[in-house]
């Protein structure tokens, strides 16, 4: 089963959305290029919470990752 955490290899930040591609498949550039619009049209605020919020809960990721 796969699981979802924080990429140690695809970061620039903090390894979310890094990890969040390689658990979908999805390039994660297209993840952060999403991101950021969904920020900037949400206000800021939402986008933000939402982004701490899931480092409180998504795990790193294993070192041999």
């Amino acid at each position: 089963m796969k699981k979802l955490y924080r990429s140690k290899t695809n970061s620039v930040f903090t390894g979310l959305l890094g990890g969040a591609g390689e658990y979908t498949g999805v390039d994660p550039v297209v993840l952060r290029v999403l991101f950021v619009v969904l920020v900037v049209f949400t206000g800021f605020v939402p986008g933000v919470l939402v982004y701490f919020l899931a480092l409180l809960i998504v795990p790193k990721g294993d070192k041999s990752e």
